[in-house]
């Protein structure tokens, strides 16, 4: 488990905690009720809504379904100025779009997809500042063009959704998270509102490093769910994986998701389930837009009984009656894990995740390792262009051309150089600093790309450790995400097995054990036992248990959970139904 971070104690808020002074509370609350049928505020919802209506920057850390969307869109009817959403997925953004019509508020978005015509409108809104949120992918926000358009028409509020994406994505997969900090500053310094459902102290670490918001209001809750039911089982071959996913399909009612680490496997094991009539899609990168689309409007309209997927598919899927996720393969992290399994049961009922483990799907995951941050020689390249010309303002794009490498890993670099203070970045051009033509600097390129390999590797074992521990799942993952560890869940299938076992135990122990003799005293005749072997009892401090032994005064009871069998004086037990 990633160990980094600081302790922020001061920043740290329960919910409650918060004082809620000039705020349109009732406001808020007949828009809340109209507009998306809420009548009452969720945990948490209303200090990041106090925090960011007072002109504080907030992270949010809610658990799934936890309605982190309305903390920004109920501010955005109050604010003077647009609330500018970032978020990961074009997916994504169009749903929240379409839920924000239906709800009669105006919200525009700026993206790939729009007609020429489109974005034209939606430019001219956007400087007028009309609309009351604009939604925006990160890598548009690198674009100079946009930021001068938004900064027009006023920024009230910056909104980064899925804020670990800035961890998780923004040092490889998706730079453009790495300059949102600079992006802000551009836009005139509004106040920054991140959410997410899950951050390890690391992943908060570099959350309020890259958006600048080292004095943020961090508002969490809880990462439990307790109708979700985690599960690991260990599969010796491919043929043992298919015969547990068979068996719980068939054991759990409704639809799921069968998450796969690559392109190939998702295509195999679509095909695989569908030969064994069972309506299966797939839903990967290399399929078509048009494909990815009409996969996923079958899965929404339940054509589908599985949906095999890589991880492309399910972020922002607003589809509450999932019943089950299955990894094929552990994940690269328990952070991936989590958001993942979190997919199911965003109904409250009850769910499942299971994962299916095998020690040599590590080579799968170590795979794509291997070739995620940008090699020592890619990075002599770059800085050898930004070195050759001290002067002069370069594009990103110009840079990868010049040093041969992609534009992505040219971003990488260049972000990794901007957060050590090495390069100038402003309207979307970079130039050396006199740091980098002084040092050249490969040893903080290769110091930082050791460090990231590092702690990628340490995510991965932290996922194979979960799936390898015999203590409560649930105590492991909230160990993980820096809370308290607390009781056992007694629902994960590792408390399940234990209590089994302690029950056949005392089982085992009563049926060996001979009953006490009692001697009869020559004054007074023998009195029977206060309670009989098993005979359903009740403790006050254990709570119900079933006697598995009796002596004259003290009882051998078996308690469910953590307690176990435990020896106890007949007069603290009571018989269970007793008035």
């Amino acid at each position: 488990m990633p160990v980094r971070g600081r302790n922020r104690p001061q920043a740290c808020i329960q919910p409650g905690q918060m004082a809620t002074k000039r705020i349109p509370w009732g406001r808020l609350l007949g828009e809340a009720r109209q507009k998306f049928g809420v009548e009452r505020f969720r945990p948490g919802q209303s200090e990041l809504i106090e925090a960011v209506l007072s002109g504080h920057d907030a992270i949010g850390i809610l658990p799934t379904g936890a309605g982190k969307s309305l903390c920004y869109e109920l501010p955005a009817l109050v604010l003077p100025n647009p609330v500018v959403v970032v978020s990961p997925l074009i997916a994504l953004i169009r749903d929240q779009e379409d839920k924000l019509q239906d709800a009669q508020i105006d919200a525009t978005r700026l993206d790939s997809t729009l007609t020429a015509d489109e974005e034209r409108r939606a430019t001219e809104d956007v400087r007028e500042g009309r609309p009351s949120l604009v939604y925006v992918t990160p890598e548009r926000l690198e674009r100079a063009d946009v930021l001068e358009d938004l900064r027009r028409g006023g920024v009230s509020l910056l909104v980064v959704d899925e804020a670990h994406c800035i961890s998780q994505w923004g040092h490889d997969f998706r730079p453009a998270y790495s300059f949102l900090r600079t992006a802000r500053k551009e836009l005139g310094d509004p106040p920054v509102l991140a959410l997410t459902a899950t951050a390890t102290p690391a992943v908060l670490d570099d959350i309020h490093a890259a958006l600048g918001i080292e004095s943020a209001r961090v508002v969490t809750n809880s990462i439990e769910r307790e109708n979700l039911f985690f599960e690991v089982f260990r599969t010796v071959n491919e043929e043992a994986k298919m015969e547990r996913l068979l068996a719980i399909t068939e054991e759990a009612a409704g639809i799921g998701i069968v998450y796969v680490s690559t392109v190939k496997k998702a295509d195999e094991l679509s095909e695989a389930l569908t030969a064994r009539g069972i309506a299966a899609g797939r839903y990967h990168g290399r399929l078509t837009k048009s494909a990815r689309d009409e996969a996923q409007a079958r899965f929404m309209a339940n054509e589908f009984r599985v949906m095999v997927a890589t991880k492309a598919f399910g972020m922002g899927i607003d589809k509450s009656d999932i019943r089950f996720v299955v990894h094929w393969e552990f994940p690269d992290s328990v952070e991936s894990y989590y958001q993942e399994a979190g997919r199911a049961g965003r109904d409250t009922n009850a769910a499942r995740a299971a994962l299916l483990y095998r020690i040599e799907d590590r080579r799968v995951q170590a795979y794509f390792l291997a070739g995620k941050h940008p090699r020592p020689e890619e990075a002599d390249k770059v800085l050898a262009v930004l070195l050759a010309a001290p002067n002069r303002d370069l594009e990103a794009r110009e840079i990868a051309k010049m040093a041969g490498v992609s534009e992505r890993r040219a971003k990488v670099l260049l972000a990794s150089l901007d957060a050590e203070g090495l390069v100038l970045r402003r309207k979307g051009c970079f130039r050396a600093t006199a740091a980098l033509r002084r040092a050249g600097s490969a040893s903080v390129l290769r110091e930082i790309r050791e460090r990231r390999t590092h702690e990628d590797r340490a995510r991965l074992d932290a996922i194979i450790r979960y799936a390898e521990t015999t203590e409560c799942r649930t105590r492991y993952l909230r160990r993980y995400f820096g809370e308290e560890e607390g009781e056992s869940c007694g629902h994960c299938d590792n408390c399940r097995d234990h209590a089994a076992e302690r029950l056949a135990a005392a089982a085992a122990a009563s049926a060996e054990e001979p009953p006490p003799v009692v001697v009869p005293s020559l004054a007074a005749p023998p009195e029977p036992p206060p309670f009989a072997v098993g005979e359903p009892v009740h403790h006050e401090t254990f709570g119900e248990g079933e006697v598995v032994a009796v002596d004259e005064k003290r009882i051998k009871v078996a308690f469910p959970g953590e307690v176990g069998t435990r020896v106890v004086e007949a007069s603290y037990l009571e018989k269970k139904n007793a008035a």
